[in-house]
């Protein structure tokens, strides 16, 4: 196969604010090309949606349904061969499962699912089909974040021992979802977003990234959730302590309350030697705090093969010294899974560089994270095993 990868998008129109980072990401390397799309619930955002991203008018879509059905019924050198999901996530279960059930891979936003359950309806499903399913975790998909990970797994640091991430915002300090905030309403709406409101949007990719960058897995929590504004019918704010499986404990804090913070993700993880200090508003540096030596500071750049890992530099665009971000961290998630899926087309082997992305897995650590914590806020007990 010697072409671009052919993707489908469910949601996403010109009102939605993630849909357009997707088609950035997706386009960054040039391996992707946007080919359909059932770009919104509104039938009149649809067409204008796909329209203005110069869809042919036979394959703007006005549900989900209609596209997986009449794509999976072009011929193969025509047909989508993923399709990617950025709605609202109620509605993020149902056009994964019937695209894995037509034969279309899956890239899907976060929090996987509206229940746990759902999630492991679709690893099961997902197993069944050998698809690849991949999860916009968007902040793994930065070079220094998995600079940290390599560290770590190389045991420069030893044996890990505490782990601090932190992911204050401060943009739901008002009762937002009242005053026309379309984000805020669905994000604040049980019926939409899901049983949890802040822990659930932002206190998954804590906690993900926590994971990510050591290894480790959470195996018990203690949790603390508030609604802090007024009227809100979901958290914004919660704390959680947390036991890992190597016996490390950590500190897990996100808030959607913390007036004048934009998007402040912040993880630093100690171990028998040293510990490690990333920010994503910083995201190209990687501070290294040894015991017996002066701190590092470690740079992202594509020249660095003498002193970054594999990992953080093929993840790296640019050379050191040239900024870069949020979309192209979100770029390092679709190049991945496309270098992945395009090389399982062609009968390869995908390298573990290729591989190093969110998936299904990720996605059932994530609903379980957020179960629990709701669990243990509204428990008397200290602690509350992760899963129960």
């Amino acid at each position: 196969m010697n072409r671009k990868l052919r993707m489908g998008m469910v949601g996403g129109g010109k009102d939605a604010f993630i849909g357009a980072i997707h088609r950035i990401a997706a386009n960054m390397d040039g391996l992707i090309e946007l080919v359909c799309g059932a770009l919104s619930i509104n039938p009149e955002i649809a067409k204008d949606s796909g329209k203005s991203l110069f869809l042919p008018e036979d394959r703007i879509y006005l549900t989900f349904e209609e596209m997986i059905k009449k794509e999976s019924e072009l011929p193969a050198d025509k047909r989508m061969d993923f399709v990617t999901i950025v709605t609202p996530n109620f509605a993020h279960f149902a056009p994964a499962i019937m695209a894995l059930d037509h034969g279309f891979n899956v890239v899907l936003e976060k929090p996987i699912t509206f229940t746990l359950d759902e999630a492991l309806q679709l690893k099961k499903k997902v197993d069944e089909t050998g698809l690849t399913l991949c999860l916009t975790h968007t902040y793994s998909g930065y070079p220094m974040v998995k600079q940290a990970r390599a560290m770590v797994a190389e045991g420069q640091l030893g044996k890990i021992r505490k782990v601090w991430v932190e992911y204050p915002q401060g943009w739901l300090s008002k009762l937002s979802e009242r005053e026309g905030n379309a984000q805020a309403a669905w994000r604040t709406d049980p019926k939409r977003s899901g049983k949890s409101g802040s822990m659930g949007d932002i206190g998954t990719h804590a906690a993900h990234l926590a994971e990510y960058v050591t290894g480790l897995q959470i195996t018990d929590l203690c949790a603390d959730l508030n609604i802090m504004v007024e009227g809100r019918a979901l958290d914004d704010d919660g704390n959680v302590l947390l036991k890992f499986n190597n016996g490390a404990r950590g500190v897990l804090m996100a808030s959607q309350v913390a007036a004048g913070e934009e998007n402040a993700l912040k993880i630093r993880v100690y171990g028998e030697n040293g510990g490690l200090e990333w920010a994503q508003q910083e995201p190209n540096t990687l501070l290294a705090k040894w015991l017996h030596k002066p701190t590092e500071i470690l740079r992202a750049g594509g020249n660095y093969t003498d002193r970054l890992s594999s990992y953080a530099t093929h993840n790296c665009r640019t050379p050191g010294g040239h900024p870069e971000g949020y979309l192209e961290a979100f770029g390092n998630i679709y190049r991945n899974f496309a270098l992945t899926l395009s090389t399982k087309l062609n009968g390869g082997t995908p390298t573990k560089e290729m591989l190093d992305f969110p998936s299904v897995a990720d996605g059932i650590r994530g609903m379980t994270f957020i179960d629990s914590v709701v669990a243990s806020a509204q428990s008397e007990l200290k602690w509350t095993k992760f899963g129960s």
